[in-house]
């Protein structure tokens, strides 16, 4: 029997990591609710085979191959066959889907087989595709999820390649000011050594000593600063506090409302109009959207979903996401029209995601001109200010 690696929350909100055994999902998830216990995530212990989990571009492609070969009537078994047999130049990748035919061909259904190589293929696709194979939907799953992860492929390369600019800006001005300070300052400042310095030129030049002299320990406390954030970062408690103050950042913090509402949008949007139940699209949702401070609040929607509230209502009390998506779905509970008020509803917030994500970069790129500039600029204040006094007081230096 299985055993299922799980993070869950109880009753009072308390999150809880087990492992349990179960026959299958149903079986875990039944056991979970007589826990009264809301899983956040899991895994398969037993099926932890492959090593590699897909990412969005490649989870696209697959859903676009498969979708088009079930078209044309191949078998599931057929066309995992031949998915294998490509030439990949990721081996993971190759060894991955080997696993996947494997199963799939010893009996096992493509939605189980999936979720049996332990977090491999996204939750959201492994339930997709379960809910197509129960209603025999599965040719037009794989088409909707081609298209759903081809969005979010987009949408990360977008950020990525927005990102691209400013993070090569930052490198040059890193660049430069190691260069200036190790390298033209210490001759400038040697034909100053008998004469009295400015408080700003004296900094400069301690700065410039200590990148020189004492370079290793700068390097080694740069190091020890980062391997902290990112251990930090891990810790559950700190993650939640950061994930939180991102989104009351001025600017920024509105334009990550944006792209947090799209991705639940789209998600809760593809498993609902898929058939899934609203509560298991909830818990679903509530785990792709990238801010364990919104993630950690759906604990409470489920919650409330589930004692009869409105999903509206339920969506309303969420900190992080935009006004406008609870009166769309408002809208769409009155008008009886649900599901076809989230599918506009994810369409309209990606095409907002993408647009906030031109603005990031508006954001972005003068705040690291306006930096470089300040540095630049004290260097070159700290330079001009002992030539000046040397102009206006020719006598103490002759």
């Amino acid at each position: 029997m299985p055993k299922y690696r799980f993070t869950a929350v109880d009753l009072s909100n308390k999150k809880v990591s087990a492992t349990v055994d179960a026959r299958d999902e149903d079986d875990f998830r039944k056991i979970m609710r007589g826990k009264s216990l809301v899983p956040l995530k899991y895994t398969v212990l037993d099926a932890q085979k492959a090593g590699y989990r897909l990412k969005p571009g490649e989870v696209s492609e697959f859903c676009r191959q498969l979708s088009s070969m079930l078209s044309s009537g191949i078998t599931a078994v057929r066309a995992l066959e031949i998915i294998k047999e490509r030439d990949f130049k990721n081996v993971k990748l190759k060894r991955l889907y080997e696993a996947l035919h494997k199963a799939v061909q010893q009996g096992v259904t493509l939605s189980e087989a999936m979720r049996q190589l332990g977090g491999s293929f996204p939750e959201l696709l492994v339930n997709m595709f379960a809910s197509g194979e129960a209603s025999g939907q599965l040719e037009n799953v794989t088409e909707k999820m081609a298209f759903h992860y081809d969005k979010e492929h987009k949408l990360n390369g977008k950020i990525k390649n927005a990102m691209t600019y400013p993070m090569i800006l930052a490198v040059v001005t890193l660049l430069v000011v190691i260069a200036i300070f190790t390298l033209i300052l210490p001759d400038f400042f040697v034909a100053l050594a008998d004469i009295p310095l400015p408080a700003l030129t004296k900094v400069v030049i301690a700065i410039s000593d200590f990148m020189i002299e004492r370079w290793y320990v700068l390097l080694i406390v740069v190091l020890s600063v980062a391997a902290l954030a990112a251990y930090l970062l891990k810790v559950p408690s700190v993650r939640h506090g950061f994930d939180k103050s991102k989104l009351r950042m001025p600017i920024l913090g509105k334009l990550l409302y944006i792209i947090y509402t799209a991705r639940f949008a789209r998600t809760l949007s593809s498993l609902y109009s898929s058939g899934v139940s609203m509560i298991r699209a909830l818990e679903i949702s509530g785990t792709i959207i990238g801010n364990r401070f919104i993630e950690g609040q759906f604990p409470n929607v489920i919650k409330d979903v589930r004692n009869g509230e409105a999903l509206s209502a339920a969506v309303r009390k969420v900190v992080g996401f935009d006004t406008k998506l609870p009166n769309t779905i408002l809208i769409g509970e009155e008008s009886g029209r649900l599901e076809t008020m989230l599918v506009s509803t994810a369409d309209g917030f990606d095409y907002e995601a993408e647009q906030a994500t031109g603005r990031l970069v508006q954001l972005v790129e003068p705040v690291m001109l306006v930096l470089m500039a300040v540095i630049i600029g004290t260097v070159m204040l700290s330079v001009m200010m002992p030539l000046m006094s040397m102009y206006s007081n020719p006598d103490m230096f002759g």
